[in-house]
């Protein structure tokens, strides 16, 4: 916590997002281990990119995207808590994002 304004440190709060984003995908997939969080620091916000198998891909966006809405959901009410501003994107493991958009577009 930081003593003069009575908030978490930023560190702090990036892994705690870190840690809730990786325990609560964890639950909703197969292949747990293959779970994995990237955090990408921006200027004014913090993008949790979430990497899952091939498999599961879709057990974690689910029908109409409704599981990503709710744990974009969760992401924004933790944010507003620790005044700072988290994104979430998902891949699915072993790809970039960049080789993410570029597949969609095929």
């Amino acid at each position: 916590m930081s003593e003069s304004t009575g908030l978490p440190d930023h560190n702090f709060a990036v892994a705690e997002m870190q840690t809730l984003m990786t325990e609560i995908t964890r639950a909703l997939v197969d292949d747990a281990d293959a779970v994995k969080v990237e955090v990408i620091t921006q200027q004014d916000a913090t993008v949790l990119r979430l990497h899952v198998s091939p498999g599961d891909i879709g057990k974690v966006i689910g029908k109409q995207g409704r599981t990503a809405r709710s744990l974009r959901t969760i992401l924004g009410a933790a944010s507003m808590k620790l005044q700072h501003r988290f994104s979430l994107d998902i891949v699915e493991a072993g790809r970039t994002h960049h080789d993410h958009e570029t597949h969609d577009r095929d």
